[in-house]
């Protein structure tokens, strides 16, 4: 039954914290991580009526001296208060009273975890949609002491929830202590918008704290009908980011955005930005399949470390497949004769073998997806995915260390299980020598493999990226034979689909800018990035085509 369930509920989850305020008032620090929490639900479409908080509490040593346990005392009182004053209760907590090294201590903390559920179709996301759209500001009501008013901030935010159910807000942001302008430009980077700035808007108010205000974006014509108060913020335009006599590019304020931390997190180790050309590759014809199946069989193998057999099961049930997954035991030598046995036996009823994602063994010893390529280059199981290949037209599947562990084997680029030679193409460390975790856009340069045919060549997709050994590297020698063969299926591409070595798009700094190779006949399909993951509802807030019907071309295949 897996992948024939469908749901279109959401978790979601939230924090609030700011050192700062909590330096100054662990008691206010509290109350509005508390508030924070909560506001950053209500501005992705969350309901606060269902949130259950539970808190992280980091404290100074305590010692003789009394004055140090009034902090974690005035923390949980204000936290204390704001779950009395919104009626939302804490379901539980962690608390450590170590934060001091010598003479240094850590500023009180206590953040504030804030969990709820939805459905997706409630869902509003962050980034800014269009221009024309106005930006306005709900600001909640502050007693004499700095204290939220629970009672006006609950009335606030049913308010936005119902402007939200009306569709009436298209993108919303909690807003914390770096004020209006942080905000603005973080809801314009995603989609490369820019904002002009109302004149009403002084210098001052862009930077102030607004913890527990919420930005949205309104539709100009439907601003006439809101009748909660609001200020107005500025108008989203196509371009930069505009201030009375200030103008600053999207360019200039993400470059600024990214530098504190290039040094420490670089996203780039090279500046080769030098294009790509190596075409598209249209072949005469695709392998066509002689033994045909109404529903065919994939054996999806499962290793120590593995973690993304339940997105293909799901993927591949979704397409029209039977799926069979199996775990490779190996606690004795009896565990693993057993799991050969029955592996070779799973692979000799299947048409497809796919091998996912995840880290199998860890990526130890000596790189990923060893512990993969070992078990599948035991005598039995090599003879019965020779068989699945060469006497069943059968298909090879591999994603993320999955494609590790064809190439490991040789089912790409040779087509058969032979190990890798000297020269053999391999995928190493990421140039940045850190895990990536990112969309990446792949564009389609050859349609000879049927793991491709309801793909469009020359087209470029969207699919979430990550791996910390996703360089595909080869001699010049394999380079050239695998593009004049059409074996190079999938290119890193930046948006428009032009390729290239920038490292923006080209995630890994592979050669050529390869994302994914097959066999000579197209048959084997290894590629880094996770196609399965694909899905109602997955990165709703990524443009783009993320289908690639790597597993509906799979299935027809037998058809």
């Amino acid at each position: 039954m897996l992948g024939t369930q469908k749901t279109d509920a959401v978790t979601m989850m939230s924090y609030g914290f700011d050192p700062y305020l909590s330096s100054w008032s662990p008691y206010h620090g509290a109350i509005y991580a508390v508030m924070e929490s909560m506001a950053k639900i209500v501005a992705s479409g969350g309901d606060y009526k269902k949130i259950h908080f539970t808190f992280q509490e980091y404290f100074r040593r305590m010692t003789e001296d009394p004055s140090r346990w009034s902090q974690p005392f005035a923390a949980l009182l204000g936290a204390y208060d704001a779950q009395i004053g919104f009626e939302l209760a804490s379901i539980g907590g962690k608390d450590s009273m170590s934060g001091t090294f010598n003479h240094i201590d850590v500023p009180p903390t206590l953040v504030s975890f804030a969990v709820d559920v939805a459905k997706h179709t409630d869902i509003i996301t962050p980034e800014l949609k269009q221009a024309g759209d106005k930006l306005v500001l709900f600001q909640i009501d502050r007693d004499e002491y700095d204290i939220p008013v629970y009672k006006d901030v609950l009335e606030l935010y049913d308010q936005i929830s119902a402007l939200m159910a009306e569709k009436k807000i298209v993108a919303a942001y909690a807003l914390d202590a770096r004020g209006i302008a942080a905000a603005v430009s973080k809801m314009g980077f995603g989609n490369g918008l820019g904002v002009e700035i109302s004149a009403e808007i002084d210098e001052e108010e862009l930077f102030e704290n607004q913890l527990g205000n919420i930005l949205a974006e309104i539709p100009a014509d439907a601003l006439d009908g809101i009748t909660v108060p609001y200020t107005l913020v500025g108008t989203v335009t196509d371009g930069a980011f505009v201030c009375q006599d200030m103008t600053l590019s999207q360019e200039e304020a993400l470059a600024a955005w990214k530098k504190p931390l290039e040094k420490v997190f670089p996203t780039k180790a090279s500046e080769d930005d030098a294009k790509v050309d190596s075409g598209v590759y249209k072949a005469d014809s695709v392998y066509l399949c002689k033994h045909k199946v109404a529903k065919p069989r994939v054996f999806i193998p499962v290793f120590p470390g593995t973690n993304c057999e339940y997105d293909s099961a799901r993927a591949f049930t979704r397409a029209g497949a039977e799926v069979v997954t199996k775990v490779f035991k190996n606690l004795t030598a009896e565990d693993i004769r057993d799991s050969v046995q029955e592996f070779e036996k799973a692979i000799s009823q299947a048409q497809i073998i796919m091998f996912p994602g995840g880290f199998s063994a860890g990526d130890e010893p000596d790189g990923s997806a060893k512990f993969f390529a070992t078990a599948f280059q035991n005598e039995k199981l090599k003879e019965a995915v020779h068989k699945l290949l060469q006497e069943r037209d059968g298909l090879a599947l591999g994603i993320c260390n999955g494609f590790q562990a064809l190439i490991k084997l040789g089912l790409v680029p040779y087509g058969e299980i032979v190990g890798q030679k000297e020269d053999s193409p391999t995928l190493t460390f990421n140039t940045i020598n850190r895990h990536i975790s990112k969309m990446v856009y792949t564009k389609v340069v050859s349609n000879k493999s049927p793991w491709l045919s309801q793909a469009v060549l020359g087209e470029t997709y969207c699919s979430p990226a990550s791996h910390g050994e996703g360089r595909f590297v080869a001699p010049k020698e394999w380079l050239d034979r695998l593009f004049e063969n059409g074996q190079v299926a999938t290119q890193y591409a930046d948006i428009e689909g032009n390729i290239s070595m920038d490292e923006e798009w080209n995630v890994n700094g592979s050669y050529m800018a390869i994302e994914g190779i097959t066999s000579p006949d197209g048959r084997c399909f290894g590629k880094m990035a996770h196609a399965e993951r694909r899905d109602t509802a997955v990165a709703m807030n990524i443009y783009g085509e993320q289908d690639l019907k790597i597993f509906e071309s799979g299935v027809a295949y037998f058809q």
